[in-house]
């Protein structure tokens, strides 16, 4: 693994995804990110590169966003020495939490966070899979930002750029996407 220059390594992830045309619907191109956990190999090249950027950051606590976010997770934030904190639909966390509300393509969701799992102290990085048009990762940002935390950072495994997910973000908020598609 070492060997790979990052850009090899980005190549190979890249080919490592699989594309599943009209999925869940007609004319939609699914860009599954399964096949990147179903070797040792990939998934440690996965980890390897998702870890590069935040690395010596002082990341305190991984967030996850349910559920894709719940397979890489936990994984940065054991090697990050930080904490993992989820982030669930409505009714799953049984303690006291804060929610956010955001639109999506037919109506409205919810995600929640339990109200005690951070602290302004923290430094935060929210991990999901994929971002599309933003509007569930924008919503876990804006709990971790009312639960009082100052530094954040935003990753993914995949961008479909064309979807412009990142301009819900004021400027300097430090997105990372991996891989870039186009849908």
């Amino acid at each position: 693994m070492e060997q790979f220059t990052k850009e090899q390594k980005l190549t190979f992830l890249r080919n490592t995804v699989r594309n599943i045309p009209d999925f869940p619907i007609p004319g939609i191109q699914f860009k599954d990110v399964t096949p990147l956990f179903n070797t040792k190999e990939s998934l440690s090249i996965l980890t390897d590169v998702l870890l590069e950027e935040y690395k010596g950051k002082g990341i305190t606590k991984v967030v996850g966003i349910e559920s894709r976010g719940f397979i890489m997770g936990p994984i940065m934030a054991l090697e990050l020495g930080a904490g993992f904190v989820p982030i669930r639909k409505p009714g799953k966390l049984p303690a006291e939490v804060y929610e956010e509300e955001y639109a999506k393509e037919y109506g409205v969701d919810k995600i929640q966070i339990h109200k005690d799992s951070l602290s302004e102290d923290d430094v935060v990085l929210i991990h999901d899979d994929l971002l599309a048009t933003g509007g569930t990762m924008f919503a876990a940002y804006n709990l971790v930002k009312r639960m009082g935390v100052k530094n954040i950072y935003v990753n993914f495994i995949i961008e479909l750029e064309e979807l412009k997910g990142r301009t819900l973000f004021p400027e300097d908020v430090d997105i990372k996407a991996l891989i870039q598609f186009s849908i």
